[in-house]
């Protein structure tokens, strides 16, 4: 091979242009819009299935008796958690007063698992209500705790469009359960 070529680390070879790749199948089904989109309660709306499901299959992080954390499939960030309330609302101002309460519990107890597991340096604390707002599944609410470090933006989401995980999901969910505070 020449200087010029490299080799994937399939072994074969790639093409001269000097870049490196980086290699991430499992946004394939976020780039292709496989992902969900739609709007009603059940089985369509991930919130509703996730906590039936497994922990580690529904990457779902700790339960609550009417909130449960969750984390984010496609991540802003490592550790990105989603705080969700078991009922299906899209407003906030549609929860009752235990689920308001709950949800600002599991959203301090996010950030402690997440100061245990990551030391992250910051966070950024919110909820996306309605689609203009931003919300990709704006029909159940869900607040979301993304963890932040100095320095830790960089080219690759301005330019590559493309984020760079440091561990897979299912490894994040273990270490934010296993740091998870209990009452």
């Amino acid at each position: 091979m020449s200087g010029s070529e490299r080799e994937d680390v399939s072994g074969g070879a790639v093409d001269p242009d000097g870049f490196q790749r980086l290699w991430t199948p499992h946004r394939m089904a976020y780039i292709k819009g496989d992902k969900p989109k739609t709007s009603a309660a059940g089985d369509g709306c991930p919130f509703c299935r996730a906590p039936g499901l497994p922990d580690e299959e529904g990457l779902v992080v700790a339960r609550g008796k009417t909130t449960f954390a969750v984390l984010n499939l496609y991540p802003y960030n490592s550790g990105h958690l989603m705080i969700c309330p078991y009922r299906h609302v899209a407003d906030y101002t549609e929860l009752d007063e235990a689920e308001t309460a709950e949800l600002a519990a599991m959203t301090q107890d996010g950030i402690t698992a997440l100061r245990r597991s990551a030391g992250p340096q910051g966070f950024n604390v919110g909820m996306n209500l309605g689609t203009p707002a931003g919300a990709g599944i704006a029909a159940h609410l869900h607040q979301h705790i993304v963890p932040r470090w100095g320095g830790d933006t960089n080219f690759m989401p301005v330019i590559g469009q493309t984020k760079v995980l440091p561990e897979m999901l299912a490894q994040t969910r273990a270490a934010l359960a296993e740091h998870w505070p209990e009452h």
